[in-house]
Order: C-alpha cells, then structure tokens, then sequence
C-alpha cells in the first residue's frame, strides 16, 4: 500500500506505519502542549501506547483525557473542556473512532468561547456566532474507517436534557491535519469493519443523491462508493488485508468531504433511534438505506442510473437496491430494525425526531413526519 500526502482542504497523511508521524504534525501547528484525547476502551491499548511514544519523541508531554463515550454528551464535554483549560492545552490531538474525534474537535472548538455549544447548532448562520481566532487546532487520528469526522466541518453531541443529537458545524471544525493509518484498523473486529464501513457507504451515496446541487461532491462521492464496493467485504473477510483497510479509510474520509453537500434520511432517522436505543449509528444506517432510497426513488433514480454505471452494477435502480441488500447480508448486518431492538410504539417519535433533525432539509424528496412512518414500518 502506498503513502500520499493529500489536501481537500485539511492535510491528510495517508499510508501505513504515519502515526509515527504525529510529534511532527504538532510540531508543524506550533503547538506547545497538546493534549490526547480518546475513549476509554482505547485508552489502554497498545495504539494509544504508540501515539504516546511519538508525541514523547517530539518532545511533548502525554495528558490524556480519556472520559469519552459512545455519543458523547454535553457532560463529557464539559469534562473535556475542563481538563483542556485546567492543563493548559492549546491544542487537541483526537485519536479514536467517530466520538472520539467528535469530542476532541469540539473541546479544541469550544474550549474558549464564551457561548454554549448549542449556540452553534448547524442552523442557518448559526455557525457565525462562534469567534473564529480562538478555535485551537485539531491533529485526528481515526481508528476505524466510518464517521470521515477527521476532514468533516462538523461534530455531533448529545444533549441530555432533550435526549437529542445536534450537529454542532463550523468551517474550523475541520482538523488542521489527519493521520490514516491503515495499521490502526487491522485490529477491528468483523462485526464493527461491518458497521463503520456502511456508514463510510451512507455517506458517499446519501451525498451522492442530495438535494442540493454541488458538482465536486458529486465526483467524490462516486469514487468513495467504488472504492468501499471494492474493500468492505475483503476487509471484513480478512481483517488484515492492509490494502482493504486503507482504501476504506479512504473511502470513509471521502463521504465526509462529499456530504458537504448535506445527507438526508437515512441519517434523519438514524440520529434518534441511536439516542433512543445506542444502536451503532452504521449498522442503523445500513438497515434503514435500502427502504430510505425506496422512498426517495422518484427522485433519485436517474442519480442511481448513473452510480451503477460507474460501479458495473447492471439492472439500473433495482440492480443497485440488490447489490446494497446482498452486500449486508455478506457482512452480518441486522435484517430489520425489529433485529436492532427497535419497538414500533416508538416509531412515532423517532419519526417526529427525525423531521427536526438538520440532515432531513437536504433529503432529495420533500421529508415529512408521514414519509419517516412509511420508512420506519418498511424497515421494521
């Protein structure tokens, strides 16, 4: 597998063995006294030991905080936020899957704002509130290859008191460097390769059908579904297919540059139903896309045509919705929401989340409470 160095705009490092890399990226930042941020099953392993011992090696200390949880709160952030100020930190460096990232850019992002984080929701201009020179830079380092959140503009954080998902956006969100290392991921377990590669997926063919116009995430996005088309499964089948492994990292970070363009459905009602359930947000993904583009097909289907014309996917729209349904049959994703533990008296509400939710404005098809029951009983 090669190593590149790529700009689309934040610095990616890509290519086996470039955590090594990573005292040197904050050198480049002119950070002092970064501090690590990860979670805590993370915290422990022999990955964080090395990300450790190249930070050593360039001089810098090894202040860790490592409180994060899956779909971390507003109160982890707080705990975050209060380690950064308490030591001094004048920048984040976020090693992990997509809460991880999520959390450390958001304390680099809020860590001396004097407004709360939910003044920044990803409404509107909202995102002009924010006082741009004191955002501190952000070193990412994923270790699975799903959210894209090291080059993504955005970060999501759970409100507690309305049990909610907000998507918190700003232009510097977006890390200053990532580092995709292909090694950090052979350790994956099937079952989360799975999850996180059909989120990585959901991102580049939800982008790819958008509402709203945007040509250059158009071409990203079809290259970030061949290429998970190509790797997924041989990434779940051999977990130590380093080639496998890079080109989803790859393929992960290209569906977060695409989905600039916005996201929609799939990813409307998957935010509440992992509030409401803490189902992994790519396995929920994954059981509800086919139904969502089913919904959507009227004004989909000529986008479709055109996806399975650069993936060798014969049979058009119906071609395209098999090849999805055969590909998680392959990698053990759940049949149905049913199987995620999803009750139906809850439909209701998920669909009522679902409409309020910012990734539904960019739903190709006009999304409404209606349309959100029509999906959830498709899936169930």
């Amino acid at each position: 597998m090669y190593s590149a160095d790529w700009s689309y705009p934040t610095k990616i490092k890509f290519g086996a063995g470039r955590l090594a890399e990573l005292g040197e990226s904050c050198e480049a930042l002119g950070l002092a006294r970064p501090l690590l941020v990860t979670d805590r099953g993370l915290a422990a392993t022999k990955i964080v030991e090395r990300a450790k011992d190249a930070l050593k090696a360039a001089g810098y200390g090894a202040e860790m905080f490592a409180e994060v949880e899956p779909d971390p709160t507003d109160h982890i952030l707080e705990m975050g936020l209060a380690a950064f100020r308490e030591g001094g930190h004048d920048g984040v460096v976020a090693i992990g899957g997509g809460s991880a990232l999520d959390l450390g850019k958001t304390v680099a992002f809020m860590a001396h704002q004097t407004r709360p984080v939910w003044d920044f929701e990803d409404i509107g201009d909202w995102w002009t509130r924010a006082n741009a020179d004191v955002i501190r830079p952000v070193v990412a380092v994923p270790t699975t290859s799903g959210t894209g959140s090291e080059v993504s503009r955005a970060t999501v954080i759970t409100n507690s008191v309305t049990q909610t998902k907000k998507i918190i956006f700003h232009h510097k969100l977006m890390p200053s460097i990532a580092i995709l290392d292909p090694m950090l991921t052979v350790g994956l377990p099937p079952v989360l390769t799975a999850g996180t590669g059909m989120d990585a997926l959901t991102h580049n063919i939800e982008a790819f059908c958008g509402k709203y116009p945007h040509p250059l995430a158009d071409g990203i996005a079809l290259e970030g579904t061949r290429l998970a088309r190509e790797n997924l499964l041989r990434a779940y089948q051999d977990g130590s297919d380093i080639e496998a492994r890079g080109n989803m990292m790859i393929a992960s970070a290209m569906g977060a540059i695409a989905f600039q363009r916005g996201l929609g459905a799939v990813h409307a009602l998957s935010h509440p139903i992992g509030t409401l359930y803490h189902t992994h947000h790519g396995m929920t993904n994954a059981v509800l896309m086919p139904h969502v583009f089913d919904w959507n097909r009227p004004e989909i289907e000529a986008k479709i045509e055109r996806l399975t014309y650069h993936l060798r996917i014969g049979g058009g729209y119906d071609g395209f919705r098999q090849w999805l349904v055969d590909l998680a049959a392959a990698i053990k994703v759940p049949v149905s929401l049913t199987a995620l533990g999803v009750r139906r008296e809850d439909f209701r509400r998920i669909a009522e989340m679902s409409v309020l939710d910012p990734t539904a404005a960019a739903n190709p098809r006009p999304f409404h409470v209606e349309g959100a029951l029509e999906i959830l009983e498709a899936a169930a």
